[in-house]
């Protein structure tokens, strides 16, 4: 496979440059040219699976769909069982950096208390999961899968944690399953309001900028993968190149990596960690599958209450903000609000995993939960 794919990168065909000095009209010609070197001639091939063997890989059935998922047990006995939920495009290896810290806390600066078992599974369509061969397979039914396996792994209470598509499941899970007691997200998912329009507060404002930026400008690839994902599928499916440019732009656009004016993606994530990340969607050809839970789920979007205990980590270059008093509309027992973050964006464990881990043991702190029964 890797043969194949060097063959293919070799006889690229690449487009006209663009006519902008910057990204507006996408990811460059020049910059795209180089990661290809790179990926070609630098790129280690043997990375993905060397560091996702590093942790227990399992697999388990769910309505004949097979579920691929990390298992990672604190050697700490009184450990919190935490459900990780990666998005697009992303995968189980966004946490790989995290897991440690949070499992063995006492090694990186934390209590015995801070530890967490972690059951970090790969989407439907996603990574090493099987994709639906059936329509259906939305946020609602991942929820449920997914509360099936903590029962499946002897967990009777459980926490969840989730970023984009992750935030989604997370809070499905909050408002379905009864043995979720707490979740902790890193997007949002609520609407202005009134008050929102019509605020002059700092907080308020920004929540109304991102939201109208994310329109106008961030939204392209949501229309396309939630209205045809299986044409756009072909372009990526046939083309490693193309794969590549899909989701590397997302990291220019997505990460806080604007410095001095100008866009760089390096400025966030070194580019072999991104190119893990295409490179397991390549390896995996998941580029149909994992664009359907858009045709799936995008257009329906979930806004009830939630009752259960929330946190909020809100980094900078989020995709969508929103105020404290805007998140509490939605959140109705908003225990942990952190939006002071300097940098990082819409892959926060990936740009800032220290960051990350802190809120999540502030978080943790102040959740009372039991359910370590395995």
């Amino acid at each position: 496979m890797i043969e194949d794919v060097l063959r293919r990168l070799e006889q690229t065909r690449y487009p006209d440059a663009e006519t902008v000095e910057d990204w507006k009209q996408g990811l460059p010609l020049s910059y795209q040219q180089e990661l290809i070197r790179h990926w070609r001639h630098d790129y280690d091939w043997q990375r993905v699976p060397q560091r996702l063997n590093q942790y227990q890989n399992f697999v388990a059935q769910f309505d004949g769909i097979n579920i691929h998922f990390l298992h990672i047990r604190s050697p700490h006995s009184g450990a919190t069982p935490l459900l990780m939920t990666h998005g697009w495009p992303g995968s189980v290896l966004e946490f790989l950096d995290v897991i440690d810290p949070l499992t063995d806390p006492t090694k990186s600066g934390g209590t015995p208390g801070d530890a967490f078992h972690l059951i970090i599974p790969s989407l439907p369509g996603f990574g090493f999961s099987d994709a639906p061969t059936d329509p259906g397979v939305g946020v609602e039914k991942i929820a449920a899968i997914w509360d099936e396996l903590m029962h499946r792994l002897g967990y009777s209470n459980y926490l969840a944690q989730g970023g984009d598509w992750g935030s989604l499941v997370t809070q499905s899970l909050l408002t379905t399953a009864t043995h979720c007691k707490a979740g902790h997200i890193n997007l949002p998912i609520v609407l202005p309001d009134e008050l929102t329009l019509a605020s002059n507060e700092p907080a308020e404002q920004a929540t109304l900028a991102a939201a109208m930026h994310y329109q106008d400008n961030e939204s392209g690839y949501s229309r396309q993968q939630s209205t045809r994902p299986q044409t756009l599928a072909y372009s990526l499916a046939d083309s490693p190149s193309g794969q590549m440019a899909w989701i590397i732009e997302k990291f220019a656009q997505w990460t806080d990596c604007e410095r001095n004016g100008e866009r760089n993606p390096e400025n966030a994530l070194h580019r072999d960690v991104m190119l893990d990340v295409v490179t397991h969607y390549w390896m995996t050809n998941t580029a149909a599958s994992s664009a359907r839970l858009y045709w799936e789920s995008f257009n329906n979007p979930e806004y009830t209450p939630i009752d259960l205990p929330v946190g909020i980590s809100l980094f900078p270059k989020e995709l969508f903000l929103c105020s404290e008093r805007l998140a509490k509309t939605r959140y109705r027992h908003l225990i942990f609000f952190n939006n002071t973050h300097e940098r990082g964006g819409h892959f926060a464990a990936l740009e800032q995993p220290d960051a990350f881990v802190a809120d999540l043991r502030k978080w943790h702190a102040l959740v009372d939960v039991k359910g370590s029964t395995e």
